[in-house]
């Protein structure tokens, strides 16, 4: 098991890459500015648990926004870890399915809990906003599936 958790991983380290990727060139191709959702979901978790991210002004907006960008890695690598496992355990379906089910489930992940923390409403998003939430996670899926295709073939 400890094979496919660590070779998920790595397959979702290289998915969280590819789904970053995917989205700067949205920004770069729409001209759009950054989401500023990973940052709001930081504050809304930071409002409810007993611990508070330290500085003012600058200092704490900096350390917000890194762990905004370390927790979508964290989602990342997690989801591929436990898709490692579930790989490991006999799930394979085919590429494209393999694809499509990783990417959504990651997207579901993400969507659920900024929709559960009140950061981000799904139900009033228009058509344009799907499909930017869509296509970088399907780039997720479609790279960590791939990843954990490829190492099926390294000796464990």
């Amino acid at each position: 098991m400890a094979i496919g958790l660590l070779r998920g991983a790595a397959a979702g380290a290289a998915g969280s890459t590819a789904l970053n990727a995917a989205a700067y060139l949205d920004m770069v191709v729409r001209a759009r500015p950054a989401s500023s959702t990973p940052e709001r979901t930081v504050e809304a978790i930071v409002g409810r648990v007993p611990v508070s991210v330290p500085g003012r002004g600058a200092a704490r907006e900096n350390r917000v926004s890194g762990l905004a960008g370390l927790s979508g890695i964290l989602t990342g690598v997690g989801v591929g870890a436990a898709y490692g496992a579930l790989r490991r355990l006999g799930f394979r379906p085919g590429p494209l399915a393999g694809a499509v089910v990783t990417g959504l489930s990651v997207m579901a992940f993400t969507d659920s809990s900024m929709a559960g923390l009140g950061v981000s409403d799904p139900r009033t998003w228009k058509a344009m906003d799907w499909v930017s939430d869509v296509l970088p996670h399907l780039v997720y899926g479609a790279v960590t599936w791939a990843v954990l295709r490829a190492l099926d073939d390294v000796p464990a």
